[in-house]
């Protein structure tokens, strides 16, 4: 025959410990690994916002490099729109103004060269609505028009 034994002392105290230290080691695990997804939750959204940033800033001085490479002249620059390497999500506008003529720098050449300045402005846009707007200012020599 079997006789029930009690505990007492240490022992009775005891019951039932190692399921709430369990419980809360458990908790504390759960909110580190929600924590983790979330961070890198994060980190996806900000590297695809830098890759947006990156391909709006692409688009802006492709659109100065276009712009750049038409001929200058001071009156009649059309302004450039176009898509960059065919993807609809990344475009740029570009426009060149005529600013003024100076002679040229440091006096290297005759009186009847003239230095004409253009300001390009060029605003590229990526996906997700990035923008990135660039001012390139050149100047081209040419002859003296009276």
């Amino acid at each position: 025959m079997r006789t029930a034994t009690f505990l007492s002392g240490p022992a009775a105290r005891e019951r039932g410990a190692a399921l709430i230290i369990g419980l809360v080691l458990l908790l504390a695990v759960t909110v580190l690994g929600i924590s983790g997804m979330n961070m890198s939750t994060l980190e996806v959204a900000m590297a695809s916002n830098r890759q947006s940033h990156q391909a709006a800033f692409e688009c802006a001085e492709t659109g100065i490099d276009l712009s750049i490479a038409q001929p200058l002249v001071p009156s009649g620059m059309a302004p450039l729109e176009d898509d960059c390497d065919d993807d609809a999500a990344s475009s740029f506008q570009a426009e060149t103004t005529f600013v003024t003529t100076t002679l040229p720098p440091d006096g290297a050449f005759s009186t009847d060269i003239t230095a004409y300045h253009f300001d390009t402005e060029s605003t590229g846009t990526g996906p997700r609505n990035a923008v990135s707007t660039h001012v390139q200012s050149t100047y081209v020599l040419g002859p003296t028009v009276n």
